[in-house]
């Protein structure tokens, strides 16, 4: 049970994209539409600051434009093959003569895209390598607890009567943490650098608000309940 729950965190948690592209017009309107979709993008427009943005945000997949300024994306992939052997990386470029690609491949390139390319396109191969590269499934199991169902891959609650409650990316993850830690203390620290990856006052506050939330949606059920232990975190009283 809870290497399963782990395993469905993992899950939850936003994929992180290191997205390195010179045209600043086109960063910007990728890089908002695959947050709409839910993924973190870190963002840099030359080599170098996005060999800086791979070492300290650890993405979990690179989209790499070939043409940038002091340091090429040919280059940067080989840095970052250097640091992490297999690292998902895709090319994006203007470039589609033979030899480019084959460059490309050799430099630790593992797809390919040329631009211009559509949004939908990408999001199909960055999934796809993800899927090759660290067999990841979306076919999530339900969890059980209480008189609840939570489905992480849907997002949805389902409590007694079988009202169906929609949840945002992070109030599913915080379920999850506290699914983890279920009849038993979970630290706000933990939960905040988890989620958020910052422990600041502003995320802090943003917990107290979906705490309510999930508690809210979790007081049709009783016996489960988030038990605030001040100065330490939550103890989550949940009936497997």
């Amino acid at each position: 049970m809870v290497k399963e729950l782990f395993s469905l965190f993992n899950c939850l948690k936003m994929t992180k994209i290191l997205y390195v592209e010179d045209e600043p017009a086109l960063g910007k309107i990728v890089k908002e539409s695959l947050q709409s979709r839910k993924y973190e993008v870190v963002m840099a427009e030359d080599g170098q600051a996005g060999l800086s943005l791979f070492e300290i945000h650890q993405p979990d997949i690179c989209v790499l434009d070939i043409m940038l300024p002091k340091m090429d994306g040919y280059t940067l992939a080989q840095n970052i093959r250097n640091i992490h052997p297999k690292m998902p990386i895709i090319f994006l470029t203007a470039k589609s003569q033979l030899d480019d690609v084959l460059k490309g491949f050799k430099a630790g390139g593992n797809d390919y895209l040329k631009k211009p390319f559509s949004l939908e396109e990408l999001i199909i191969r960055i999934e796809n390598l993800l899927t090759l590269t660290f067999g990841q499934n979306s076919n999530q199991k339900e969890i059980n607890f209480g008189r609840f169902i939570f489905s992480p891959n849907r997002y949805e609650l389902k409590g007694p009567g079988a009202e169906v409650r929609r949840l945002s990316h992070k109030e599913a993850g915080i379920l999850s943490l506290l699914l983890q830690h279920s009849n038993s203390t979970l630290e706000r620290k933990k939960i905040l650098l988890e989620i958020w990856d910052d422990d600041s006052y502003f995320n802090s506050r943003n917990l107290d608000v979906y705490i309510t939330k999930l508690r809210d949606f979790l007081k049709a059920d009783p016996r489960v309940e988030i038990i605030t232990i001040k100065g330490i975190g939550y103890y989550f009283s949940c009936p497997e």
